[in-house]
């Protein structure tokens, strides 16, 4: 069973996540290219809407691949 300042912790660092999350997806907004970059697929149809962000997916998992290559070098 974990002692309650580790909970406490761990508690702490969630918020800490959800915080930098949020913060995060209130930046995205104001990136005018974001979610729009030439490869996403969006097909828009009467009553009809497709969207599938393929370019924006693959350079967000290049960033993150970088930064976590970046924080394991330590």
């Amino acid at each position: 069973m974990m002692p309650l300042s580790g909970l406490g912790k761990l508690l702490i660092g969630l918020g800490c996540l959800l915080v930098i999350i949020g913060v995060g997806l209130l930046w995205v907004g104001k990136i005018p290219w974001f979610g729009r970059l030439p490869g996403d697929i969006y097909v828009e149809r009467p009553n009809f809407t497709f969207f599938f962000p393929v370019t924006t997916s693959i350079l967000i998992s290049a960033l993150l691949s970088l930064m976590w290559y970046l924080r394991s070098r330590r």
